[in-house]
């Protein structure tokens, strides 16, 4: 690497919500970036005006918030560039390497018709390019560039490798449409030039682009960037990630409830590999990665996997960040929040569910003891649970609690003696005790619970129990 500045940058279209994959390209574009100490950019290409709308520009802005991929410097529009765009245009019309031409559509049309019923190139060769400006007519026209036709051109891919595409296979694509208005494909180049961006990484469906965007680098005598084109995602089947496969967009992930760490984390395995490490941490993800493990062929995507990194990711993270992405997550899904009081609680408690959940949506569920408010709803299988004869017994040990010194080992003892004076096991006092403390015949032990509700809270619900038993 030179002493250049590493500019990357990530450049979708606002026409839809913000797919996986590209959001893994946005991940190793901020990566790549943030190991070489560099700038990673946001540039909205909503050439399209038909398809770009503002609630898309919205969604990917959202998706990269909840991603925690920060871009350096304030978005660029593309559209809003379309001056400039024109004006390189003309700068290479005067140069001498585009030219205007007066094919009408009809006539494009007509000669593509003809290659394809006799079998040949319908590759168009305008009759305008070498034409005089005497011989112009007054008529619309478009500027095309003139691109070489003969020789190669080598694509330098940091993931490919060497890619050659002959040149006599490159058409002299349009720079401006007949209106004046520039195309995606222009755009792209100058774009990228005026930003300075110095590692072009993309999916590789971009590779055939990349060949016919270098015309426009050489002929500005421009140089060329660091290109690096990408496998694309897979499903599990091996086809083309696809809604068949499940969720696509980054905000779906979010209302399933993975953990943004963990989605990261996941994403850059997807495709890159530091040997063999398949958990990792942020700032080891940017001090390890590089374009040169990059895999060349498209990464299969796998859902128990997600699940599991996320879970990992969920188990080691700060109980006050977990308790934002869990805010994050109740909005995603228009859950009520948590008041002050819930808030509290999931601090204090957390613990207690952080190891065992691998989303979101696992961590809310087993945390929900701390949620409810009395009198508990509870499940089927709970009330079962709270036959005469626990309730009985926790009648028993609701006295205790009130003068029970309030650990785990005085309450476990006390448990214990209650146990033994009915000459049955801690076991099967437990079971009532979390149906009554959480309403549920799974939860977490029933300790943690008390220790987490408290003295009042936890005698509250047993009284509601003994009060249900006897109404």
């Amino acid at each position: 690497m030179s002493n250049t500045l590493v500019v990357t940058r990530f450049a979708p279209s606002p026409t839809g919500t913000l797919h996986i994959g590209s959001a893994r390209t946005a991940l190793f574009n901020w990566l790549f970036a943030r190991r070489h100490g560099g700038q990673f950019l946001l540039r909205v290409e909503d050439t399209d005006k038909e398809r770009s709308t503002e609630a898309s520009t919205q969604a990917i802005y959202r998706g990269l918030d909840w991603l925690g991929l920060d871009y350096d410097g304030k978005p660029v529009s593309q559209a809003a560039n379309a001056a400039r765009h024109a004006e390189v245009a003309a700068q290479m019309l005067a140069a001498g390497h585009a030219y205007k031409c007066f094919a009408t559509p009809e006539e494009i049309a007509a000669f593509r018709e003809a290659a394809q019923a006799e079998k040949r190139s319908t590759l168009f060769r305008s009759p305008w390019r070498d034409a005089e400006e005497a011989d112009y007519p007054e008529a619309p026209y478009v500027v095309r560039l003139k691109a070489p036709r003969e020789g190669q051109t080598v694509i330098k891919d940091q993931v490919q490798g060497d890619v050659v595409i002959r040149n006599d296979q490159l058409d002299d694509m349009v720079l401006l449409r007949s209106d004046g208005s520039p195309v995606y494909m222009l755009a792209v180049v100058v774009d990228d030039y005026d930003m300075g961006v110095t590692h072009v990484i993309r999916g590789d469906d971009h590779l055939n682009n990349a060949a016919r965007q270098i015309q426009i680098y050489r002929a500005m005598g421009w140089e060329l960037p660091t290109y690096a084109h990408i496998p694309l995602i897979h499903g599990p089947d091996g086809k083309k990630m696809s809604k068949r496969h499940g969720a696509t967009g980054v905000e779906e992930y979010q209302a399933l409830g993975y953990s943004a760490a963990g989605m990261r984390n996941y994403l850059a395995r997807l495709g890159w590999s530091h040997g063999d490490d398949e958990f990792f941490t942020d700032s080891q993800a940017q001090s390890w990665f590089d374009l040169e493990h990059i895999g060349k062929s498209p990464a299969r995507f796998d859902f128990k996997k997600l699940a599991n990194i996320s879970g990992q990711h969920i188990a080691q993270t700060d109980d006050a960040a977990l308790l934002h992405e869990l805010e994050g997550y109740l909005v995603a899904t228009d859950a009520a929040p948590l008041d002050d009081a819930q808030k509290f609680l999931f601090l204090s408690g957390v613990y207690c569910v952080k190891e065992r959940a691998k989303t979101m949506a696992e961590l809310f569920d087993k945390s929900s003891f701390m949620f409810q408010s009395r009198p508990l709803d509870r499940e089927e299988k709970a009330v079962q649970a709270l036959d005469s004869v626990s309730i009985g017994i926790l009648n028993e040990l609701t006295p205790h609690l009130r003068n029970a010194i309030w650990t785990r080992e005085d309450l476990e003892g006390l448990m214990e003696r209650l146990a033994l004076s009915h000459e049955t096991k801690m076991g099967k006092l437990a079971a009532p005790l979390r149906a009554a403390l959480s309403g549920r015949v799974t939860s977490p032990s029933v300790f943690d619970m008390m220790l987490v509700l408290g003295r009042d809270e936890t005698i509250a619900r047993l009284i509601d129990i003994s009060s249900a038993g006897s109404a």
